[in-house]
């Protein structure tokens, strides 16, 4: 189809490719590693002749074989096979409706791929659609629906186009970021309908609302969002036997190895392969993603996604629709004052929107018009906003910052001594936080608590309380403060 919005690049069969007799040995391994289910995509895989037999060999080792195909070769024949080689689901390329679909794969396409549409619903094989979202067919998705749900399709994957392989050359028609939201309400409205399922792709999120209830619905009742599962749940094989995470991250130093020259468990099992995601960490990932309240578990979302639009699979992922819409929030806080951003801060933190907090802070931090008490204010509130939001490493340095203003601080050494504690350095931050409790006094009785949990974490119950019964000398208003974890203390001893 030569379609421009295609992330592959294939004009014809790439050399290299696996032989039957390979692909069908590669079938084996497959169903000995216990795979659930295998897609078979493209290009378009019904051009390989012995697309049948590689399916109907998965399906005989217990794994259930997937089709993405663009329609063009669909006919009763095929279908014959299609059933007997025990294809799960049919999925079909619809990239708009006619004149746009024709636009981007070939002319007479769209009809083509209506007709197998047709043709396979009324063999009652499983259907479903597959959108690749660009700017010519965002517009198009309420009448797409329409024509889908004429042929009784119920399910519909949308996923966004991303600047590799065609459509590198047609970065017109990448979507911007502001329009994930519009394709993240339209799955939502079509849910509230029970009309359609839509299924957002793995590239479509994160941490929106709407998109949230949707993973609901998806994985009953759960939402999982814990970053991309290339190399830790799912990985990809080209044509010629290379092993990478996905098939969209076609760069050559994320290959892991050919099963021409290894088997496919041993590339799996290699605790040195995909270590580029299996490895990653909130603390790797780059621009707000690192800062981000959900970067642990998220881990930036779609790999593919932070290559092609940012360069590398650790940089900030601008098509998340929580980073767009906090961003462009705090957009409006330019004409702030530094005064005033510190204010908002102070209530967004106290309200629990640490997200807000901290970047009303950030923005307040790169002005120069602070004085040494409010640089102090500024940074132990940065400090604990950070720590709230996970970010150990960054809310350390703000306490290292007041520190060096005021080396006595007790929040600021407070707040040193759990950042350690947290990074894994827990008797150094042990020693910062009995520094604390040595300088604060009865108002103030945090230090106390702080080291108590940290001590009990660490197996020293005995020192936690020791700690707690300290501070109840101290201070009347702690024991009320520290009744909770005090007695869960105590009857554990």
């Amino acid at each position: 189809m030569r379609c421009k919005h295609c992330g592959s690049s294939c004009h014809e069969a790439l050399p290299g490719e696996l032989n039957t007799e390979e692909a069908l040995g590669l079938c084996d391994q497959i169903g000995e590693m216990g795979l659930q289910w295998v897609t078979l995509s493209g290009g378009e895989p019904t051009t390989r002749k012995d697309w049948y037999k590689i399916a109907e060999r998965l399906s005989g080792n217990g794994v259930i074989p997937n089709i993405i195909t663009n329609g063009w070769l669909i006919d009763e024949n095929m279908l014959d096979k299609v059933i007997k080689a025990g294809v799960g689901t049919l999925a079909f390329s619809l990239d708009g409706l006619n004149k746009t679909h024709d636009y981007i794969r070939r002319e007479g396409s769209y009809q083509k791929t209506m007709q197998a549409i047709e043709l396979s619903r009324q063999r009652g094989i499983n259907v479903t659609a597959i959108t690749t979202i660009n700017t010519m067919n965002l517009g198009e998705l309420a009448e797409l629906k329409h024509e889908l749900l004429k042929r009784d399709v119920r399910q519909w994957q949308v996923q966004m186009g991303f600047p590799m392989g065609n459509f590198a050359g047609h970065n017109d028609m990448v979507i911007d970021p502001a329009n994930i939201d519009t394709i993240i309400d339209f799955a939502y409205q079509c849910m509230l309908e029970s009309s359609i399922e839509v299924m957002l792709g793995d590239c479509i999120g994160y941490y929106n609302l709407k998109e949230i209830e949707l993973f609901k619905q998806r994985c009953e009742g759960t939402y999982s969002r814990h970053g991309c599962t290339a190399g830790k749940y799912t990985f990809g094989i080209l044509h010629n036997g290379d092993i990478l995470g996905c098939t969209s991250i076609r760069d050559r130093e994320y290959i892991e190895g050919n099963i021409r020259n290894q088997s496919l468990r041993e590339i799996w099992e290699n605790p040195d392969n995909f270590n580029w995601n299996r490895n990653m960490r909130k603390e790797s990932l780059g621009g707000f993603c690192k800062n981000c309240r959900f970067g642990d578990r998220c881990l930036g979302g779609c790999a593919n996604s932070k290559l092609t639009t940012g360069g590398s699979v650790y940089a900030e992922n601008q098509y998340c629709s929580y980073n767009y819409n906090v961003k462009n929030r705090v957009n409006l806080w330019a004409e702030k004052s530094t005064e005033e951003l510190i204010a908002m801060g102070r209530n967004f933190a106290h309200k629990g929107y640490y997200q807000l907090a901290e970047n009303a802070l950030d923005a307040a931090l790169q002005r120069s018009d602070t004085d040494t008490d409010t640089d102090i204010e500024l940074l132990n509130l940065y400090g604990y906003v950070s720590f709230r939001l996970g970010n150990y490493q960054v809310a350390l340095e703000a306490n290292e910052k007041v520190l060096q203003i005021k080396p006595h601080e007790v929040y600021a050494l407070k707040g040193k001594g759990l950042c350690l504690a947290r990074m894994g350095s827990v008797e150094e931050g042990i020693k910062y936080l009995i520094q604390a409790t040595s300088l604060t006094d009865e108002t103030f009785m945090d230090p106390y608590l702080d080291l108590a949990i940290i001590l009990s974490e660490n197996a020293r119950s005995d020192d936690a309380i020791a700690v707690i019964e300290e501070g109840r000398k101290k201070s009347l208003r702690f024991i009320a403060q520290s009744q909770g974890l005090y007695q869960q203390l105590l009857s554990l001893t």
